[in-house]
């Protein structure tokens, strides 16, 4: 089954109702810069996988997917410049066949590189840093329908700012990213992890067991499902492992949803782009009937912050599919929930239940403050924008960005305004 299309204006889960539109679908380069042009207001959308207003407009939007792909590999740089509607999926793919890889990916494989950089996507693993952090280079049109490049090697001032940038300073066609050569991962799944293994220095000894890793539970005081993605010549786990047992049959991480939707799990090795997501690019992952919100510590709080959390559990579960835990390591983009600490990320899918979910998100968060948490830009959370802005030490810079490349605030909207401050 290919992958469904949301409505017009709608987010795939149908939660997110982005604004009236029109809805621009240009095929060109030049026919995105002319519409840029003439526009008093206008949003970009990616694949449509936030679960926030990120990306929404109070004028037109203009989606990038039929843009040419114009995947341009450079084997010896190990790069590749690619359309920013590409998905993550497709370019994995296609870089193989070239002998290179990305060096992550999301849990899904069909969100677009330009959607997952401006809103600070992630993958796992203690040793890889939020997907935006492999860009080298952007081109954006700004307003009057200009095309720019901005790269890391000859805008370094600004150029940590440009990359996630929430769509606020312009329309991304194009990104270069650094690759790596093309490797092998085997994915293995463990089932009901000891209690012990919700604590620290447990947390700390799962999450560093592979390449990436995942943990996913139910605020019930354990971790149901661990999975490992270890590198092709990294000795297997054993069948026992923290007090749980190998999965025998292929599982996916919400109860009631069918395997064959996800990634190998049976401990062969593949190629890293087979490996690395959850789920699998020809299939739908779920029926879209769900919520998510996502919130960012520092690793070394993790223990800490889910015991703070876990009293909630009998109100939580109720309005749940599953939690998930990730590591992503620190990075120096400005707005990156990452920035400059190495992180662990606590997340929620929640079923499609949103006035309970945002009755019970204050008191998540609550017990989530002394931590410091920064929530995902592009999942639902209620905190207020007075401390979201003073958990990003380079806010200020970023502003003066926004105002040096947009000064008539063409690509405003008013979730970034609030967030970030007008």
């Amino acid at each position: 089954m290919a992958p469904s299309s949301p409505a017009p204006g709608l987010s795939w889960s149908g939660t997110v109702d982005y604004g009236p539109g029109p809805l621009h679908a240009p095929t060109s380069v030049d026919e995105l810069r002319a519409l840029v042009a003439r526009s008093r207001r206008i949003r970009a959308l990616g694949t449509r996988h936030s679960f926030s207003q990120v990306a929404a407009s109070d004028g037109p939007l203009v989606s990038l997917a039929n843009l040419p792909s114009d995947l341009e590999f450079d084997t010896a740089a190990r790069t590749v410049r690619v359309g920013a509607g590409v998905r993550y999926g497709e370019l994995s793919a296609a870089a193989a066949e070239v002998g290179l890889a990305v060096a992550n990916t999301g849990s899904l494989p069909h969100i677009s590189v330009g959607g997952a950089s401006a809103t600070g996507t992630h993958g796992s693993g203690d040793r890889h840093r939020s997907l935006a952090s492999s860009v080298r280079a952007i081109e954006l049109i700004t307003p009057g329908g200009d095309l720019v490049t901005l790269s890391r090697e000859k805008d370094p001032e600004i150029f940590d700012g440009a990359v996630l940038a929430l769509g606020a300073l312009g329309v991304v066609t194009h990104l270069t990213l650094d690759l790596v050569p093309a490797f092998e991962l085997r994915q293995s799944v463990h089932l009901d992890l000891a209690p012990e293994s919700m604590r620290q220095e447990d947390l700390e000894s799962v999450l560093s067991a592979g390449y990436s890793v995942s943990l996913f539970h139910h605020w019930d005081g354990h971790i149901a499902q661990a999975w490992v993605k270890q590198e092709a010549d990294a000795a297997p786990l054993p069948e026992q492992w923290f007090g749980g047992r190998r999965a025998t049959t292929a599982v996916h991480p919400a109860p009631g949803m069918p395997a064959d939707v996800c990634t190998d799990q049976t401990g062969t090795a593949g190629p890293s782009y087979e490996r690395l997501p959850h789920f699998r690019l020809e299939f739908t992952p779920s029926s879209g009937a769900e919520i998510q919100s996502e919130y960012f510590v520092a690793r070394e709080d993790l223990g800490a912050a889910l015991a703070a959390v876990m009293p909630l559990g009998e109100r939580i579960r109720p309005l749940l599919h599953v939690s998930e835990i990730r590591t992503v390591a620190g990075d120096d983009l400005w707005l990156s929930p990452a920035y400059r600490r190495d992180t662990a990320c606590v997340h929620f899918t929640w079923q499609q239940r949103p006035a309970e979910v945002a009755a019970l998100l204050p008191q998540i968060e609550e017990r989530l403050a002394p931590f410091a948490p920064r929530p995902h830009w592009g999942k639902v959370f209620t905190t207020d924008p007075a401390t979201v802005q003073a958990r990003y030490p380079r806010l200020g810079d970023f502003l003066a960005l926004r105002d040096r490349l947009d000064p008539g605030r063409v690509f405003r909207n008013d979730y970034v305004d609030r967030l970030l401050g007008a």
